[in-house]
């Protein structure tokens, strides 16, 4: 028997054909259609999938970049916090060299022997350390540099007898320089 596809239609009973009674018997060529479009074509399928991997990568691009940057506020308080210590630390040291009584001498050889601020001059140091010399766990990543100026200028106040001005630079993790700066005048 030869079939046509597209002459084909679906046919309903309507009665009850259990009971053997078939009131009417109802021609319905939508329902045949409706039965051929079930479901979604592959097509449809790679659409949906382009579309929902496009947005997961948006997505997810906005999470990594929020994730990174929320580091950089810490990283640069901390910096801060170790600018603000070591120029704490420097200015609290005598202004005169206590054994020689004279401005700028040569400066220390060890961290722990530093006692004027002029010892500060030139120190360099990879990751954070207390005042005795021994390394800050956590703190590794940042480089801590000091600088003395001996020709500074405050109001009417200048030079080496008067003034000095020190400057701390911290570099972060990420390369980013924080500097801070400070006046510590002769008694």
């Amino acid at each position: 028997m030869f079939r046509d596809p597209a002459a084909e239609r679906a046919y309903a009973i309507v009665g009850d054909p259990a009971a053997g009674r078939a009131d009417a018997i109802v021609c319905d060529p939508s329902a045949a259609r409706r039965r051929r479009q079930s479901g979604t074509s592959l097509i449809e399928l790679v659409i949906a999938i382009v579309v929902v991997a496009i947005s997961l990568t948006g997505t997810l691009l906005v999470v990594d970049t929020t994730t990174r940057r929320s580091a950089e506020p810490m990283l640069e308080r901390q910096a801060i916090s170790l600018a603000a210590a070591y120029l704490d630390e420097a200015l609290s040291k005598a202004y005169l060299d206590p054994q020689s009584g004279s401005v700028c001498p040569a400066p220390e050889t060890r961290r722990d022997l530093l006692d004027n601020v002029c010892d500060f001059d030139g120190l360099d140091e990879r990751g954070a350390r207390d005042p005795n010399g021994n390394a800050i766990a956590g703190l590794e990543g940042y480089r801590i540099q000091l600088a003395v100026d001996r020709a500074a200028q405050l109001g009417g106040l200048s030079g080496s007898s008067e003034v000095l001005r020190v400057d701390v630079t911290v570099t972060d993790g990420l390369g980013r320089p924080v500097r801070l700066s400070g006046y510590r005048t002769n008694p």
